[in-house]
């Protein structure tokens, strides 16, 4: 009989890569979106992964009680702009931090009625800090607020990460508002994802991308231009989300570190990040 999985909720999951790592890690993963992103691209979903359509501001934490690990990727549209520097952006007033602080109050909740401490996790962008306050660690461009380990892996392990193939992203023809991924045609881009919210993918505007970069060798998403990926495409939307994607070394390191039956966490950072 195999044993029991630890569960892991997964706020903002998106394109699962939090939950790749966790289910890789011996891991059972619940995860919160308001669509369906691997359904909407044509990919699959983990195995080991269950997928809840619900607004994340809509739960209590009390559902999770039994979890062993809450991990979140809230939106950075609005970080991401406030770091640009475009005198529009540097006049705007500070963003809305509801959501960011939303991972913290469901933790909050599952803690109390778990009756221990549930560790969580909260990965955003650089732009986020001057909001939210200083991250623990940073995986490259991935920061890091809440319950970070001590000892965390290289950042390096980013940089050797395949690169990724962006010519799979092709249009299927005029006629047609979908786009082919890995030779299967995806659903209709209707928004409303949290990476949506997150990555300006359905803004209209096109003047706010995250600033992560496609590959190794550093091109940005700027120099690609609105002609590769007009604001608002299914194209550009799924090249957002995959840029956004968590990376697998990380989400790995974070699943070991609290794997009840793996390592015992001996020294990991507060979860207090947010008040």
């Amino acid at each position: 009989m195999e044993p029991l999985r630890p569960l892991a909720i997964d706020l903002f999951t998106g394109l699962h890569g939090w939950g790749e790592g966790l289910t890789a890690e011996g891991f059972d993963v619940v995860g919160f979106d308001l669509e369906d992103m691997c359904a909407q691209f044509g990919m699959q979903r983990p195995a080991h992964v269950h997928l809840v359509l619900q607004d994340v501001r809509t739960l209590h934490g009390r559902q999770f009680k039994d979890a062993a690990l809450i991990v979140a990727s809230p939106p950075c549209q609005a970080y991401s702009y406030r770091a640009m520097p475009w005198k529009r952006a540097k006049a705007l007033p500070p963003p809305d931090n509801s959501l960011f602080e939303a991972c913290f109050r469901i933790q909050r909740e599952a803690s109390w009625a778990a009756g221990h401490h549930i560790p969580l996790i909260v990965e955003n962008v650089k732009g986020a800090q001057p909001y939210v306050g200083r991250s623990r660690w940073n995986f490259g461009s991935f920061h890091l607020w809440g319950d970070v380990p001590a000892l965390m892996p290289m950042v390096r392990q980013v940089a050797k990460r395949p690169r990724h193939d962006w010519n799979r992203y092709k249009q299927i023809g005029e006629v047609s508002p979908h786009w082919r991924l890995n030779g299967e045609d995806s659903r209709k881009n209707n928004g409303g994802s949290w990476f949506n919210i997150a990555h300006n993918t359905t803004s209209g505007h096109g003047q706010n991308p995250d600033g992560r970069k496609f590959h190794a060798s550093g091109r940005a998403w700027f120099d690609l231009g609105p002609a590769l990926y007009p604001s608002g495409s299914a194209r550009r939307k799924a090249a957002s989300a995959m840029m956004a994607k968590i990376p697998l070394p990380l989400a790995r390191h974070i699943a070991r570190t609290y794997h009840p039956q793996q390592s015992e966490v001996s020294c990991h950072g507060s979860s207090a990040a947010i008040p």
